[in-house]
């Protein structure tokens, strides 16, 4: 599997491993905090497919109650469906996929630190790349100076985190995650909302046996979302609320006799019945 990334992503991988080095010796930042500034240049570099994300969220969520009526519309006939929804993207100009765009990017990027974490970025700081850094004695150190691989409370930025580090750096991804992925959220949508917060627990599973300075790199990132979103905020304003909108989208469904019925409304009280008449013929 490795071997297979370097192949596919080692141009880019040669480019990351640039710019650390330039941070670390031009700059004279240790290996942690470039890794920190190299995630800024990442998402620096990202800011148009940025932008262009941030325009088509804020369309889909000016669009959403639309969306809904023609879902359900035609929630019986998928074809239809997706042909009018096309129709209706392409009429209004928005892209449904265009807020993906930065994270299908940034795929890349992150595969390609997973490997150079793990034996590039070793070559650089202490000369090898079979084991972590922190695991060699001193005299096996042939480049470096030992001490290089620590960042902050890390010990080793090239290997997997235990213990009490562990737990902190996964309790600091989880919290900026949720608040990430929340100010990011588009849809009032319950299902999807939970579906985004349990999101950053499931992927505990998999960080577990990360390098450490991915970890730092996915936190740097997730606090540079976050800090860019309340700017957006700040700049554009607080999202459309849809939520009437998407109430009366919500309310109002096909029949199957034709015309519209409204969901949610009380039914039509029954009929009257005749009282009948008591009193005596004359």
């Amino acid at each position: 599997m490795t071997f297979v990334l370097a192949n596919i992503f080692q141009p880019l991988i040669d480019v990351f491993e640039q710019v650390l080095l330039f941070f670390h010796d031009t700059i004279g930042f240790g290996w942690g905090f470039s890794i920190v500034f190299l995630t800024i240049v990442v998402r620096a570099l990202l800011l148009p497919l940025t932008i262009k994300q941030f325009k088509s969220m804020r369309a889909l969520q000016v669009l959403a109650p639309e969306i809904k009526k023609l879902q359900n519309k035609y929630k019986d006939d998928k074809q239809r469906l997706n042909q009018e929804m096309m129709k209706f993207y392409q009429e209004n100009k928005v892209n449904p996929f265009g807020s993906c765009l930065p994270v299908v990017a940034q795929l890349p990027v992150f595969l390609s630190l997973f490997y150079m974490l793990q034996k590039d970025l070793r070559q650089d700081i202490c000369g090898q790349t079979a084991k972590a850094c922190g695991d060699l004695a001193t005299a096996a150190w042939t480049t470096g100076t030992p001490g290089d691989e620590k960042f902050l409370f890390i010990p080793d930025i090239t290997d997997k985190a235990t213990g009490g580090v562990l737990i902190a750096l996964i309790v600091m991804y989880v919290g900026s995650q949720l608040v990430s992925s929340l100010l990011m959220s588009v849809t009032a949508d319950r299902n999807q909302r939970l579906i985004m917060i349990a999101l950053p627990f499931v992927f505990v599973i998999f960080i577990l046996n990360f390098p450490a300075g991915l970890i730092v790199y996915w936190i740097t990132t997730n606090v540079w979302t976050i800090g860019q979103q309340a700017i957006v905020r700040r700049t554009l304003g607080p999202p459309p609320d849809t939520r009437a909108a998407m109430a009366e989208a919500n309310a109002v469904q096909p029949v199957a006799a034709g015309g519209t019925s409204v969901a949610g409304a009380a039914p039509p009280p029954p009929p009257r019945k005749k009282k009948k008449k008591t009193g005596r013929r004359k």
